[in-house]
């Protein structure tokens, strides 16, 4: 089911199936600003990542000498959330483990997800509840598509990025086909801390930053001009768009953990990035996306 917020300068909509954010508009003219899952490219919108970010070394991971199968970006966005409280402009949804999700993540927990607009920003809250009697290990991370472009050009070049804080350089990794983390370091080159979309920028790989290099990175127009601007204070982020596909949407990805490096071959403990919550501990995380008039 979806959902409506609202007010004085953005309409947003977000899902009951995923908790996933599906549409932010500017009232003032209709302006859509994600992207709207046309499958061709990519059918999503705004997934939330959880309980793990990314893929896992061959499709599984260990726990306590088990071996559990799971798909790329865990389970939580193809599950059908609860809808907690809403007001005008805020709302909250749950997802609490079940015997479904036991048998496939052996951990008891409790998923909060809530978008709050304020002015002309959505703030998004991740809340995750310890719920069993021992320590649970997860990853979390949001996955939002921007439109890009969204002036009515053919393709994205001409556009770019702009890392706050940041002068000549981001330091990030790539990954394997199956999505396996390549740790070996590459350097993007800036000007004034913005790099601009050539043809075929997205076919090598996802760019993975880490290191908390930045903790501001806004999407800008041809003119320079940013559109939109995220927020955040994860300890690494991640930029997509799909290879090879020339697609209209660019992907700015807060992350709290990390799909597994290529010779990866630890336990759940041991991922890099992994969180770990004692019993009954509370795990909370926000960012920001600011859609400029």
């Amino acid at each position: 089911m979806r959902y409506l917020l609202e007010n004085e300068i953005l309409r947003a909509e977000a899902d009951s199936l995923g908790a996933e954010l599906k549409s932010v508009k500017r009232k003032s003219d209709g302006r859509e600003f994600l992207w709207q899952a046309d499958p061709k490219y990519w059918g999503r919108t705004s997934p939330v990542l959880f309980p793990f970010v990314g893929a896992c070394r061959d499709g599984q991971y260990r726990y306590e000498g088990k071996t559990y199968p799971m798909g790329q970006h865990g389970f939580a966005r193809d599950m059908e959330f609860t809808l907690e409280r809403q007001s005008p402009d805020e709302i909250w949804f749950v997802l609490e483990s079940n015997e479904e999700t036991y048998g496939k993540y052996p951990f008891r927990f409790r998923l909060h997800i809530g978008y709050r607009l304020a002015a002309d920003e959505v703030q998004v809250c991740w809340k995750v509840e310890n719920t069993d009697e021992k320590t649970i290990c997860f990853s979390i991370g949001a996955h939002p598509a921007f439109l890009c472009p969204i002036d009515g050009e053919e393709s994205k070049t001409g556009y770019g990025l702009a890392f706050g804080g940041l002068d000549t350089k981001l330091h990030h990794h790539g990954n394997t086909p199956d999505g396996l983390a390549v740790m070996k370091d590459e350097v993007l080159t800036l000007e004034n801390g913005r790099v601009v979309f050539t043809e075929g920028f997205f076919d090598k790989c996802t760019y993975m930053a880490e290191g908390k290099q930045t903790g501001e990175v806004s999407l800008v127009s041809r003119s320079g001009r940013p559109y939109v601007t995220m927020t955040f204070d994860a300890p690494l982020f991640a930029v997509w768009s799909p290879e090879g596909k020339d697609a209209p949407f660019v992907c700015i990805e807060p992350w709290y953990g990390r799909c597994d490096a290529e010779d990866f071959a630890g336990s759940i403990e041991e991922r890099d990035y992994e969180n770990a919550l004692g019993e009954g501990e509370v795990f909370t995380a926000s960012y920001r996306m600011r859609f400029w008039a």
